[in-house]
């Protein structure tokens, strides 16, 4: 059932680099040879007069906050400022099948070979690859070149399903939050686990930003990094919020998400008492969030992943709003992402989930 090795096709004319920024963007120039192929999207925060350099012979559109409420009007209040979740406004306006999204300090890792890692072709290996969600395979991604399913996988399950999310790792920095960083200041990963494995259906998982990528067609209207930053309660839960949600949607409509390969440097250790600032609200909710997404179930009705992810906001505001009028504001907010989204992306409304 392996697959042969063939060489992974680039996905030139039909993937988009999504990068959030505040600053120039010098570290383009290590990732040079693997970038430069593809059209990226720059989502300037913060102060839109600044002007934010790109090196020179990169193919790319840049959008700033001016930009952000032209574009989107009055629906522009969903999409976060001062905060990395302004991303999301890149998924939004991209005409891509794929993203692929990383922060502005990360660089490229390199293996225990001492090879430079490609991590998009990587994330491309994983998207392009099936996932197996129902039945766990001891050898993690039976896919991959040396492996298969082992003995008592059913035959029934081995086809896998689509692949939606591909997430990967960091080396030296970890994504930790503000509390583990205050204890554990000077920890550094430098464990490169060469493995890729589907995350079973049923369990939820921390989805980080820095280094994902992900199918567009399949998942992109429920990729929303929620209401974060300027004016918000809670910071740094804009992704593993959007984890969440995807997890629950994926296992809804028989979509697989993989975590593991490919790794990316991370250089930069933000402040954690910054940090936890931003994080302290979510710290405290983290313990009623999980369990409503460990318990949120999606009606059969709901086949695509709109209608999915409008039912799931108002579960949000049924079952959060009590928790505080923050989670009220953010399923509005839920709703006025897909209503954005189904304006630039008509076409999308009857594609997704099928």
């Amino acid at each position: 059932m392996a697959s042969s090795v063939t060489p992974t096709p680039l996905l030139k004319d039909e993937l988009d680099i999504v990068i959030p920024t505040i600053r120039n963007l010098d570290f383009l120039e290590m990732w040079r040879p693997f970038f430069q192929p593809y059209h990226l999207i720059i989502v300037q925060d913060g102060d839109p007069s600044k002007v934010i350099k790109v090196p020179e012979g990169f193919d790319y559109e840049l959008y700033n906050r001016n930009d952000i409420n032209r574009i989107l009007g009055p629906k522009s209040s969903c999409i976060s400022f001062k905060d990395s979740a302004c991303r999301c406004f890149g998924y939004m306006v991209s005409k891509k099948k794929y993203i692929f999204t990383i922060d502005d300090d990360c660089f490229v890792a390199k293996d225990p070979s001492g090879n430079d890692i490609n991590a998009l072709e990587q994330h491309i290996k994983n998207l392009l690859s099936p996932s197996t969600p129902f039945f766990f395979n001891t050898l993690y991604d039976p896919y991959r070149e040396g492996a298969d399913f082992v003995r008592g996988y059913p035959f029934s399950l081995r086809e896998g399903v689509p692949t939606a999310v591909s997430h990967g790792l960091w080396l030296n920095i970890p994504d930790y939050d503000a509390p583990t960083q205050l204890v554990k200041p000077r920890e550094r990963n430098t464990r490169f686990v060469d493995a890729v494995l589907t995350i079973p259906k049923g369990t939820l998982f921390p989805m980080c930003g820095m280094n994902l990528a992900f199918d567009r067609e399949l998942i992109g209207p429920a990729m929303y990094f929620g209401l974060m930053g300027d004016g918000q309660p809670i910071g740094r839960y804009d992704d593993m919020w959007a984890g969440w949600c995807i997890k629950v949607i994926c296992d809804h409509l028989g979509l697989g998400v993989k975590t593991g390969l490919p790794y990316i440097w991370h250089s930069k250790a933000s402040n954690p008492f910054v940090n936890l600032k931003k994080e302290y609200k979510g710290i405290y909710w983290q313990e009623e969030l999980i369990p409503f997404f460990q318990a949120a179930t999606l009606p059969k009705e709901c086949t695509t992943v709109q209608s999915c992810y409008k039912e799931l906001s108002k579960q949000v505001k049924a079952k959060l709003g009590k928790i505080d009028d923050y989670f009220n504001k953010l399923a509005d907010a839920m709703l006025t992402w897909i209503e954005a989204w189904d304006e630039l992306n008509p076409s999308t409304q009857l594609a997704n989930g099928k």
